[in-house]
């Protein structure tokens, strides 16, 4: 892994010094023909397949779910990037995000096979020993077993080590016996093999994750009354003295956390995949709604605000799809080819940050477009009849999955200054050269007459405007940063918006000389003329927070020469245009 890591690559979080050019960023464009294929395929299956038996799925119709992730293992689609030798294709990270876009139009039937091909598998591919995988991997990616991914408990979801289930080993050192209750299980009732993470004899330092078959003392209880993703199974898992060999440990004991955080991250970027595939399909339905539907006479979609409506929910989608395929295009490219497990993990690893950026922006883009997308059924959308009650109430679910949204957005000025902190990358020093450029009365901004030459500038000042955020709080409170969760959540509002700016601008200007150059640029310009007016908002936020008189001043002097849009747009008619191309389409088609 240490001689992968030697080649030129861009780091991890990186993007916040550093400017990268559009060659640099991967994007839906650059698929490959099998890609594009295998998209097809998952696409096919998905609405031919699952959408039409969804209803038998909400009433726990489970002998259906089964039977449908058994057709996706006869496609390839659980092994898609699982290594040859345990029967996968081996197929690179990208093709795995396309197939899970495309299960984010299953609604719950999603969640059944983002755990079965991801938090419930993963964790033995990566870290189980090579008998755990060659005795589980095989079934579980052909579909004859069902797997589950057991963390959280009553007490404890947020705070993973905070959990009561424990782990002994018997007295002739044969068996592990497993104690304690889960909750909140995907796939529960109908799993056959679950992943438990208890603590030996009770200590949170030998927190640790075992491979546990289903039995009478390894069993789920009652199904949970869910708001949403009733499609798929979620129970508690009842464990009583269950035994099982002790070579069913994943990794070492005290190995849990790892194991839990690292598969957490491989799921975040996957999330932020699926949601994007829900806001497609909810965005379709919408715009064939809004044509159908006639008040006064003419069809909704001639009206100005469902033009907006329709045009924003196309937008933030385009700007969230931009960002995960450039995140999952920068894994790949680090990974290169023939890479072991180890090089994959610590490939993903690299770029948590913008994992937890993607997770974070796309699962919110999709609850605004689920629920513009019941304004604009009306009435209509308030009742099961119609798919945007079901698309609302499966939506919220992603904003908790895979680490909270608080959680992540928590993590992500974290995880910057660690690196930052171990000399991985230079925020330190540049956030010193910002503080002078600062202090220098005599900034000045550069004319560029380029396509797109003032949303990347304002991308740009959206990162000065983080950074120097981020560098104000770390120098303010140091050791102590960690407990002001405020400032936190606004340094990572603007971190999140800079990474979108950037991106939507990068695919824009790499798709210049296209056919549908105009309306990419129609959607990056409208983004980053919104999305700096947010980065503005939150930045005040954040100096009033932790600064006063002079200083206080100075910095809201630079926030304001930052963040002043010289060229605004007319976003009304650049809207007008995004939304006719949804319209004339009848569909989404960016």
């Amino acid at each position: 892994m240490e001689a992968q890591m030697q080649k030129e690559y861009i780091k991890g979080g990186s993007f916040l010094i550093e400017q990268r050019v559009p060659a640099e960023v991967f994007t839906p464009e650059d698929m490959s023909d099998e890609q594009r294929m295998i998209g097809d395929t998952t696409r096919e299956f998905i609405d031919n397949e699952v959408l039409p038996q969804i209803d038998a799925m909400e009433k726990h119709a489970w002998e259906i779910s089964r039977e449908l992730i058994s057709k996706a293992g006869e496609l390839g689609l659980l092994g898609a990037t699982i290594p040859e030798e345990y029967g996968g294709l081996e197929l690179d990270q990208t093709t795995g995000v396309v197939v899970a876009e495309m299960m984010g139009r299953g609604s719950g039937f999603g969640v059944s096979f983002g755990a079965q091909t991801s938090i419930g598998l993963l964790p033995i591919l990566y870290f189980g020993s090579e008998e755990l995988k060659h005795k589980w991997i095989p079934p579980i990616i052909s579909g004859e077993k069902v797997t589950a991914y057991c963390l959280s408990e009553a007490g404890s979801g947020s705070d993973a080590l905070g959990a009561k289930c424990s782990a002994r080993l018997s007295e002739d050192g044969t068996e592990w016996i497993l104690n304690g209750e889960k909750m909140w299980i995907t796939n529960g009732s109908f799993a056959d093999v679950y992943i438990i993470f208890a603590k030996v004899d009770g200590e949170k330092k030998k927190f640790s994750a075992f491979v546990v078959e289903r039995s009478e003392n390894c069993r789920p209880g009652s199904e949970e009354h869910k708001m949403g993703i009733k499609s798929s199974s979620t129970t508690p898992i009842i464990l009583s003295d269950a035994r099982i060999p002790v070579g069913n440990i994943i990794g070492e004991v005290g190995d849990g956390a790892k194991i839990a955080f690292n598969i957490l991250n491989v799921g975040r970027f996957k999330l932020g995949a699926s949601v994007i595939g829900g806001c497609k399909l909810a965005i379709h339905d919408s715009v064939r709604y809004a044509n159908e539907r006639q008040q006064f006479n003419t069809p909704i979609s001639t009206f100005g605000a469902m033009r907006f409506k329709l045009a924003e929910m196309a937008t933030r989608t385009w700007v969230g799809e931009s960002m995960t395929y450039r995140t999952v295009g920068m894994i790949d490219s680090l990974i290169g080819t023939n890479a072991d497990n180890e090089t994959k993990l610590k490939s993903i690893e690299e770029y948590a940050v913008e994992s937890s950026i993607n997770k974070v922006f796309c699962s919110e883009v999709l609850d605004y477009v689920v629920d513009e997308m019941v304004q604009i059924y009306g009435g209509a959308g308030y009742t099961a009849d119609y798919p945007a009650e079901r698309a609302y109430r499966d939506a919220r679910i992603n904003r908790i999955f895979e680490g909270t949204n608080e959680i992540n957005r928590l993590l992500i000025p974290g995880m910057l200054l660690k690196r930052a902190m171990k000399g991985e990358i230079g925020l330190i020093p540049a956030a010193k050269a910002l503080m002078d450029e600062i202090l220098n009365s005599q900034m000045s901004f550069d004319e560029d007459d380029s396509p797109l030459a003032m949303e990347l500038k304002l991308a740009q000042n959206a990162k000065k405007a983080a950074l120097m955020v981020v560098g104000t709080a770390a120098q303010k409170y140091m050791l102590e940063l960690d407990k002001q969760q405020e400032l936190l959540m606004y340094a990572a509002d603007i971190i999140i918006e800079a990474y979108a700016m950037e991106t939507a601008v990068l695919r824009a200007q790499k798709l210049q000389g296209s056919s549908n150059a105009d309306r990419y640029a129609d959607m990056a310009q409208v983004y980053c003329n919104d999305a700096i007016q947010r980065v503005e908002a939150k930045a005040k936020n954040a100096i009033a927070a932790m600064t006063d008189g002079d200083e206080m001043r100075t910095l809201l002097v630079a926030l304001k020469r930052f963040t002043k849009n010289n060229s605004p747009v007319n976003t009304v008619a650049a809207r007008q245009r995004i939304a006719e191309t949804l319209i004339t389409a009848n569909t989404y088609t960016f």
